[in-house]
């Protein structure tokens, strides 16, 4: 038993004598191996800042070692470009007016109500006109004995019985009750509201049992007729739009274009917004209605000669714009002057004859002078 006991004491002091070794083992590999790679490092940067200088100094060594990028390519093009000005207006209709009342009294029926369509000649509303009927009816009464007389003292004129004076005042009366009462019927007439014309009830500024007076506003009305597009248009714009101009018309909500004129041109800048109205003819389409939005494309500028590409090629550094174009496999930064925009479109003033070939995808990971190769779609 004395002899078990002391060989186990034994055995743990040699295992521990092997662990530390082994523990020192590890540290001075880790060692060693943080140490060649901070190295490597040192290298790989020593490496890079040769190249670096060497691609500087030599354009041939630059070519030999820049690795070939794969891309697309796409064709700059010479021909016709347009540029539009890009606005939205509102159909108005030049029948656009205030309804309002010609006679007093209190409102007995509204039965139009907003938005609603009419045709020319629908009742919109009724004014009390009791007092008008009233009057109405005692001229009546008077025009009946006015007649009756009339016609007694024209039978005894015609039989030279009586005077002359007789005769003109009877007359006289009777014309007379006969001009009285029409006016009072054309008073009685402006107690029903009606339409001027077809359109559509825009609001209503009156409510039932209201009391209204001569000139008092009821209805805003708007026509289906005559209707226009209304827009605004930037001050920058003075001078080259003018009257006649061609114009192509959208209607988003119905799916529909057309094409028309510019019909009048504003005289006035809006110091709000600095903008300018233009207006344009609108023929009668069935679906358009007033207040309707289109979207105006009218265009401002032509060159049948100019060049142009896909406007997202074109970069910008500290010198200014440039595209990235294909000469021989490799890569060449051309700066170019860049004019007007439209439709992913833009025209190149200078540095492009037209002719080129362009890097298309990829063209954010080629530098000048990088090798490239065409991809075969």
């Amino acid at each position: 038993m004395k002899a078990t006991y002391i060989f186990l004491p034994l055995i743990a002091l040699a295992f521990l004598a092997v662990s530390c070794a082994t523990e020192e083992g590890v540290d001075a590999k880790k060692a060693e191996l943080e140490k060649l790679k901070n190295e490597s490092n040192d290298i790989t940067n020593q490496i890079s800042e040769l190249e670096a200088e060497l691609m500087k100094l030599d354009p041939e060594f630059a070519k030999a070692n820049h690795k070939s990028i794969l891309i697309t390519t796409a064709q700059a093009k010479k021909g016709r470009f347009e540029h539009y000005v890009e606005v939205t207006g509102s159909v108005l209709s030049k029948k656009n007016v205030s309804i309002s009342a010609e006679t007093s009294g209190r409102i007995l029926e509204v039965p139009a109500i907003e938005g609603m369509r009419v045709e020319k000649g629908q009742v919109l509303a009724r004014i009390d006109a009791e007092s008008v009927q009233r009057s109405i009816d005692e001229l009546q009464n008077n025009m009946d004995l006015a007649n009756t007389l009339f016609e007694k003292q024209e039978r005894l004129w015609k039989q030279q019985i009586g005077t002359e004076v007789q005769y003109l005042e009877a007359k006289n009366r009777k014309e007379g009750l006969e001009r009285s009462l029409a006016s009072v019927k054309t008073e009685l007439s402006k107690a029903v509201i009606r339409a001027p014309f077809s359109g559509t009830i825009e609001t209503v500024q009156v409510r039932l049992g209201e009391l209204v007076q001569p000139g008092a506003a009821m209805f805003q009305f708007v026509g289906e007729s005559d209707l226009f597009i209304e827009a605004d248009i930037s001050e920058s714009y003075v001078g080259v739009l003018a009257k006649g101009d061609s114009v192509d018309v959208s209607f988003p909500s119905i799916d529909q274009d057309i094409q028309t004129k510019v019909s009048a041109i504003g005289a006035i800048i809006n110091p709000n917004n600095r903008t300018f109205k233009v207006e344009v003819y609108l023929p009668k389409i069935p679906l358009v209605k007033p207040n309707m939005i289109s979207v105006l494309k009218i265009q401002d500028y032509e060159n049948n000669e100019a060049v142009t590409v896909p406007s997202y090629l074109i970069l910008s550094d500290n010198r200014g714009d440039y595209v990235f174009v294909v000469v021989d496999g490799i890569a060449k930064k051309k700066y170019v002057e860049r004019g007007k925009t439209f439709d992913e479109q833009t025209e190149i003033l200078k540095g492009l004859e037209g002719n080129e070939v362009l890097v298309d995808k990829g063209f954010r990971e080629v530098g000048d002078n990088f090798n490239v190769n065409i991809a075969q779609l």
